[in-house]
C-alpha cells in the first residue's frame, strides 16, 4: 500500500485532535471530522478552539525541542481541516484510514460506525479507537467488516509510541498489515494483541494503579514516596526492560518464590504467579540463566545484550540528573 494521503478522524475531541496531529506532522492531509449536529455558530467556536488547541501543541511540542518551529508550525496546522457532520461525505469517500473517536458509549459507537462505514470506499481501513469496547462488540456495526479493527492508542496520542490494534474475527490479515505499515512509517509502534477486556497497557496499568492506591490506603507509605519508587525504581527500570525481560533477568524462579512469599505474607492470591511461570520452570526455561524464558536468547551475545542494555540505564541516569563521578 503506497502511504496514504487522506486521514479522517471522526469525534473532534481530545482523542481526534491527538491523531490529526500525528497525522498532519507526518504529512497527511487530516478531516477532523465532528460528528455531533450543532448550530452553525457552535460548529464554528468548535472549529475556532480545535485549530487553537492544534496550534498551541505544535508549538509547545517546538517549544521542548521536537522540532523547530516558526512558519512550520503553520504548515503542519493547515493540514487539518475541521468538518461538520454535515459536510462529511466528500472526505469519507476519500478516506485512506478513518478513525473513530467517539464517547465510551456502545451504542453511540455503532451508530457511528454504520453510517460512517457505508458513506467510505470498501477498501477504506476503519479502526475504532475505544479503550473499552470489544472489537467484534462493533464490527456488526460496520460494512465490510473485513477492514474493522480496533487500534487503542495512549494519549498523549502525538508523544506515547505505542497503538495496541485488536482485530476482530472477520479482520482480514491485509488491514491489519496495511495499518501497522502506516502506523510505523509516522513514528509509532504497534503491537496486536487478541480481542480481550483492557488490551495489554490497561491491563498493567491497571493492576499497577490500584496497587499503588492501595499501598496508600493501608498506610505502607506516603503518596510522595510511592510517586519516587515508581518513578526511581518501577518506572526507571521499565523504561529499558519489558517486564516479561525482566523475568528473564532475575528468573522466574525468582519470581516463582517472591510471588508465594507475598501471597502468603499478604493472605491475599492476587499476589500468587500464574501457573505458566512455574510451568516455565519444571521446562528449564527459566531466563537468561538458561538462555530461555519468556524470550529465546540461544542465538544472542549475552554479554553484549547485557552491557547494551546497562548503557541504556546509565543513559536514564543523565536523563534524571543522577550520575556521579566516583570517588578516588
Amino acid at each position: 500500500m503506497s502511504m496514504p494521503e487522506n486521514i479522517v478522524a471522526v469525534g473532534a475531541g481530545r482523542m481526534g485532535r491527538g491523531i490529526a496531529i500525528v497525522f498532519a506532522y507526518a504529512g497527511h492531509s487530516v478531516t477532523l471530522l465532528d460528528y455531533k449536529e450543532r448550530p452553525a455558530a457552535e460548529f464554528a467556536a468548535l472549529e475556532c478552539d480545535a485549530r487553537k488547541e492544534i496550534v498551541e501543541t505544535l508549538t509547545l511540542l517546538a517549544e521542548i525541542g521536537l522540532f523547530d518551529g516558526g512558519a512550520s508550525i503553520e504548515q503542519i496546522a493547515n493540514r487539518v481541516r475541521v468538518v461538520a457532520k454535515q459536510d462529511a461525505a466528500a472526505p469519507l469517500a476519500a478516506a485512506d484510514i478513518v478513525f473513530e473517536g467517539f464517547p465510551e458509549v456502545l451504542d453511540l459507537k455503532c451508530d457511528a460506525l454504520r453510517e460512517v462505514s457505508k458513506q467510505c470506499g470498501p477498501s477504506t481501513i476503519i479502526a475504532s479507537t475505544t479503550s473499552t469496547i470489544l472489537v467484534d462488540d462493533l464490527a456488526p456495526s460496520v460494512e465490510h467488516p473485513q477492514r474493522f479493527l480496533n487500534a487503542h492508542w495512549l494519549n498523549p496520542a502525538f508523544i506515547v509510541p505505542l497503538v495496541e490494534l485488536s482485530p476482530g474475527k472477520e479482520t482480514s490479515a491485509e488491514t491489519l498489515q496495511r495499518l501497522k505499515d502506516v502506523l510505523e512509517r509516522i513514528g509509532k509502534v504497534p503491537v496486536v494483541c487478541a480481542s480481550s477486556p483492557g488490551y495489554i497497557v490497561p491491563r498493567i496499568q491497571g493492576i499497577a494503579m490500584n496497587e499503588a492506591a492501595r499501598l496508600v490506603e493501608q498506610g505502607v507509605a506516603s503518596a510522595e514516596d510511592i510517586e519516587k519508587a515508581v518513578k526511581y525504581g518501577f518506572g526507571f527500570r521499565f523504561s529499558v526492560l519489558g517486564l516479561l525481560e525482566f523475568i528473564d533477568w532475575g528468573g522466574g524462579d525468582i519470581l516463582y518464590h517472591t510471588s508465594k512469599y507475598l501471597s502468603g505474607a499478604l493472605n491475599d492470591r492476587r499476589y500468587a504467579a500464574p501457573p505458566i511461570i512455574e510451568q516455565n520452570m519444571a521446562a528449564g526455561r527459566i531466563g537468561l540463566k538458561t538462555q530461555q524464558g519468556f524470550l529465546n536468547y540461544e542465538a544472542m551475545d549475552v554479554a553484549a545484550y547485557r552491557k547494551e542494555r546497562l548503557a541504556a540505564f546509565v543513559d536514564r541516569l543523565r536523563d534524571l540528573g543522577l550520575t556521579r563521578t566516583p570517588v578516588v
